[in-house]
């Protein structure tokens, strides 16, 4: 058994590539996003052999892009769907508490009443009935506020737009590093976990799906995968994976895309986050470290899925509704990041996608092929559950059943003690407590592997140039264990440099990328050309968001890519 965390760096990439070229697999999962890596997790924690590989970066599509929200979701129980809110804050709960508390922790917010009379008991009824269903397990109870209370809590709101609030919390995760650490996680176990690999068609055995053959992008290199099951865990990708000959299943997967926008902390005066229904779906303002975050719209997408593009109607969609409620009007001017990601819907007999089923469902479409699709972020671990249940039903010999429910993430064993020891870690250090204190939100008792780093080579202990708020050493530490390959890995999924800084990072790009060359290998035109498809993809960004609607942001975006 590991005895420390098994690393995702070059190295350990270019040796799991080795093995899945020779390995007698019992489970191949295609794609990595949260559900591919969450089934990797749990199958090679109930002793089975397991390889990943993913298209792009671990968490590059929609597991990157969404509200950062671990929650149960209001707009839920007013359908009525309890069975869906029951199961996602049975699964907050656990996140909060036992997989990952030092990537998760709750989060508040107000729901705004408008009415007088009705209202107030309506909405507090439905809170209460959360409140009850998720076991108030990580988050505190709710609290009914009147308007004067509620402006103590958020006094950049508009006091003619409410009479009151009911403050509530749920929780809030870095979605991208969470991502990541499950693969890292499901390394460290004994799963080959590969991204830069794309599954170009299926391997049949007869009328049997018996692997896949993948192609290394950093290579071109081709590889045939045997496994004795697949699992197609592609997001809105799912189709695209059938098509390789995986078979017909019962549902399709719809994307719809959720455009938010990020502004800065002390452009909005409050301590809590906001909630509020919109004609078409929820909208929230989500404290997010130094920033806020804006969200989110609901549309149908069919058009680039590794690209979705923000058009300037999303946008301006965003600052209209947040504006109904804001004091002080939020303008483009105020925005440091915007990102656009789609949600996986089944799809139903509606052409609205805010109407369309949360969640999920699994299918064996095909002897060695399970497809699993739908859902939401926070239910990824009953997924994963579900995901390989049926891959391992009807297999010789008994499999244990699932343990993920009880099982910490990397950097979650010891992250209480060594938050306490913080001071402690600081003086030792050198570094100031707020930095130390950074890093234990990131990366949890893992910190003390950046530690050393920064022991070893004092400069990773400052901070990256053009994106003060992170260290070096995160930089760095992405690539010799969090399995970056390129400039984009770094500074969108690694860190939210991509996001956070107003210049999109562009003055970050070129030092981050002096700084892992010689860990990937790059000489100074792989520098340059890492640079150049940085600024490219900002460019292309910047361009479809000033697009009136989404085919023209769409065109727009592949156009400034392509040149």
């Amino acid at each position: 058994m590991a005895n420390r965390a098994r690393d995702l760096g070059p190295e350990d990439r270019r040796r799991s590539l080795e093995d899945l070229a020779g390995a007698d697999l019992d489970i191949l999962i295609v794609g990595g996003g949260v559900v591919g890596c969450g089934a990797a997790l749990d199958a090679v924690t109930r002793g089975l052999r397991v390889g990943l590989v993913e298209a792009q970066d671990f968490g590059s599509g929609t597991s990157s892009r969404s509200s950062k929200l671990i929650h149960g979701g209001l707009r839920y129980l007013e359908q009525l769907n309890l069975t869906l809110v029951r199961e996602a804050l049975r699964e907050r709960s656990l996140i909060l508490r036992t997989i990952a508390p030092h990537l998760a922790r709750p989060v508040p917010f107000l729901y705004p009443l408008r009415h007088r009379i009705w209202e107030r008991p309506y909405v507090g009824s439905g809170v209460l009935l959360y409140d009850t269903m998720g076991g108030r397990h990580g988050v505190p109870g709710h609290r009914h506020l009147s308007k004067k209370q509620a402006l103590r809590e958020f006094p950049g709101l508009r006091d003619d737009v409410f009479v009151g609030a009911v403050k509530y919390y749920d929780g809030q995760v870095d979605d991208a590093r969470y991502t990541m650490i499950l693969a890292r996680t499901a390394a460290h176990y004994g799963a080959l976990c590969v991204s830069g690999v794309q599954a170009e068609r299926f391997i049949y055995e007869g009328p049997r799906v018996a692997g896949a053959v993948v192609r290394d992008s950093e290579t071109g290199r081709h590889l045939e995968v045997r496994a004795r099951h697949t699992i197609n865990a592609a997001g809105v990708w799912t189709d695209a994976v059938r098509e390789m000959g995986g078979g017909r299943t019962p549902f399709d997967v719809r994307a719809s895309k959720g455009v938010h926008i990020l502004v800065p902390k002390g452009r909005i005066e409050a301590s809590a986050g906001i909630i509020s229904r919109t004609e078409k779906s929820v909208l929230f303002i989500i404290p997010w470290r130094e920033h806020w975050i804006i969200g989110t719209t609901d549309t149908p997408w069919d058009l680039d899925l590794r690209h979705p593009a923000a058009s300037q109607r999303d946008i301006d969609y965003l600052l209209d509704h947040a504006n109904r409620l804001l004091r002080k009007p939020l303008s483009g001017e105020d925005i440091v990041g915007v990102y656009a990601g789609l949600r996986p819907l089944l799809a139903g007999s509606t052409d609205e996608t805010a109407e369309l089923s949360r969640e999920h469902a699994v299918a064996d479409p095909v002897e060695g092929l399970t497809v699993v699709a739908g859902g939401k972020y926070t239910t990824y671990r009953v997924m994963a559950k579900d995901a390989v249940d049926a891959a391992v039903r009807g297999r010789a010999g008994r499999t244990p059943a699932s343990c993920t429910h009880r099982l910490p993430l990397l950097g979650a064993d010891g992250y209480v003690a060594a938050w306490n020891q913080r001071g402690l870690h600081a003086r030792v250090s050198g570094l100031p407590v707020r930095r130390v204190e950074h890093l234990l939100r990131r990366y949890g008792s893992l910190t003390g592997e950046l530690l050393d780093l920064i022991a070893e080579r004092p400069r990773l202990g400052e901070p990256v140039e053009g994106a003060e708020s992170y260290l070096n050493a995160e930089i760095y530490y992405g690539v010799l264990a969090e399995g970056a390959l390129h400039l984009d890995d770094l500074l969108t999924r690694r860190t939210h440099i991509s996001i956070e800084e107003p210049d999109r990072g562009l003055a970050a790009a070129r030092p981050a990328a002096d700084l892992v060359a010689p860990l990937l290998g790059w000489d100074q035109d792989d520098i340059d050309r890492e640079v150049a498809r940085y600024h490219a993809r900002v460019e292309a960004e910047l361009q479809s968001q000033a697009a009136p609607d989404d085919i023209s942001a769409d065109a727009v975006h592949r156009e400034a890519l392509a040149g």
